[in-house]
């Protein structure tokens, strides 16, 4: 909650959730289209309205952002978090972060397969990145124009 003039407490709009969270309107709407983050409703003037829990939803949206998660799973989550409160959401979560982590290996190979890539790029080609040679020299174009 922010306070007020008068010093009160009341419901943030969404440019004071922007502001107090770092994360821009146009996220918070798509967070709360996705049911990611708490909301009072609107206001009479059609202001979104956010309470102080909504602080902690985007914080919580922010880690798991921050782990790799996509935003669809963590709308599943909530979903899930949300709709079957018997059941503890760590078991799921756990085996959400299993395929975040294999699909971070896999993108970490791809990356790892680039840099290799460029390495023996950068030996093959070292007299040419060093200036001592020219790329031209290897276009077959600029052999006929030189003739």
């Amino acid at each position: 909650m922010v306070a007020n003039s008068q010093g009160a407490t009341g419901p943030m709009t969404i440019g004071t959730l922007s502001r107090g969270t770092g994360v821009a309107v146009k996220m918070l709407r798509a967070y709360e289209d996705l049911g990611l983050i708490y909301s009072l409703g609107r206001s009479e003037g059609n202001y979104r309205l956010f309470g102080e829990e909504a602080l902690w939803c985007v914080g919580v949206v922010a880690m798991l952002r921050d782990l790799g998660l996509t935003l669809v799973e963590i709308a599943e989550l909530t979903d899930a978090y949300l709709r079957d409160t018997e059941r503890p959401g760590g078991p799921q979560l756990a085996a959400v972060l299993a395929a975040v982590r294999a699909r971070t290996k896999a993108h970490v190979a791809v990356l790892t397969e680039r840099l290799d890539r460029i390495a023996a790029f950068e030996e093959t080609f070292a007299d040419e990145l060093a200036g001592q040679a020219d790329f031209k020299a290897l276009d077959p174009t600029s052999r006929t124009r030189t003739a």
